[in-house]
């Protein structure tokens, strides 16, 4: 087995996870998240409904497959 340098060594985390200094001193408080002020996008109603009639068409699929090997009864 060979080793490989690893091409991401610069890139690790540096100091201790979760120390007192990075993070926020409020109960809750996230320094690295959104503010609370920022609203979320419209809902893509289209792609939601594509989603479901995927769904809908696996589940028809599903079921003729298991009707098809006598699963269903």
């Amino acid at each position: 087995m060979t080793t490989n340098p690893d091409p991401h060594a610069g890139e690790g985390m540096v100091g201790p996870h979760g120390a007192p200094d990075d993070h926020g001193g409020d109960h809750g408080h996230d320094d690295h998240a959104h503010g609370s002020d920022e609203a979320l996008g419209p809902v893509d109603v289209i792609a939601w409904g594509a989603g479901l009639v995927g769904i809908g068409a696996g589940l028809v699929v599903a079921l003729v497959i298991a009707a098809s090997t006598g699963w269903l009864g």
